[in-house]
């Protein structure tokens, strides 16, 4: 089983790049971020044209998720739990960046889509929602574990790890994606016994999978590694590679995010 995290940037303005990426690369399932577009806006026809089965959670112009599948999907979920303000008629998280689904292959594989906030400027209130929502993050992981099976946490973390996920990490030491709050948040992921898919199969410098518009950073190689896998250990088990598909950023009318993939035994 072969599944991709990639923020595409817009579905809409990069149905095109999308398209051919789908068509020459062939993921099994692809977790989709910032996908803009609210759910019956989203293009399904053309992609189920290309043989995926669709599940969206989108808002207008903003966020959005998706789960795009070659094989069945089962007991979809939309929205992480413990929402800010549930429980309060009218009030939830009007964000739209999470979704679960149970992909079942040869054996199920229990998925979960994240597109997690950014959290500039920070200090502030962006900063303060993006630690509170890495808390329910972390909520909600240790509630799988206690079933036991094999599931993932995958898409746009927001959060660059360690100094060698980024070209020029002094230019990030201010920056919400590197605040040592913002690290210490996905260290206590990781402690909860996640792997770390990438790190697991590849050490070192130099590996990214965002690289801004602006000011030549492609060109540069001047990236950040903030697209991640976190498995659980049923799921770390089945992991075959991890691999950062970065020469899709050199496209035509390319996303500022590159496709991240694991291969699971599943």
């Amino acid at each position: 089983m072969k599944i991709a995290t990639f923020n595409i940037n817009g579905v809409k303005a990069r149905i095109g790049a999308l398209t051919d990426w789908l068509e020459a690369s062939k993921p099994d399932v692809a977790l989709l971020q910032e996908i803009k577009s609210v759910d019956e806006g989203f293009p399904r026809e053309h992609f189920e044209n290309l043989g995926y089965t669709v599940e969206t959670h989108g808002q207008k112009g903003f966020n959005g998720v998706a789960i795009l599948s070659k094989l069945p999907l089962e007991d979809i979920t939309r929205g992480l739990p413990g929402a800010e303000g549930a429980g309060r008629e009218g009030v939830d998280d009007i964000e739209a960046r999470y979704i679960e689904a149970t992909v079942i292959g040869e054996k199920p594989v229990r998925v979960c889509g994240l597109y997690l906030p950014n959290g500039n400027p920070a200090p502030g209130p962006k900063y303060d929602y993006k630690l509170r929502w890495m808390e329910r993050l972390k909520t909600r992981a240790e509630a799988l574990m206690e079933l036991e099976e094999p599931f993932l946490m995958a898409g746009d973390y927001n959060i660059i790890p360690q100094p060698e996920d980024a070209k020029r990490p002094e230019a990030w030491t201010d920056d919400a994606l590197f605040r040592p709050d913002s690290r210490a948040a996905f260290r206590r992921l990781l402690n909860l016994g996640l792997t770390e898919a990438f790190r697991a199969c590849h050490q070192g410098a130099g590996h990214y999978s965002f690289w801004d518009y602006q000011a030549g950073a492609w060109d540069r190689n001047d990236g950040i590694r903030i697209d991640h896998f976190l498995l659980s250990n049923q799921c770390a088990d089945m992991l075959k590679d991890c691999w950062i598909e970065s020469e899709v950023r050199g496209r035509e009318k390319p996303s500022d995010h590159v496709p991240v993939w694991i291969e699971l035994d599943a």
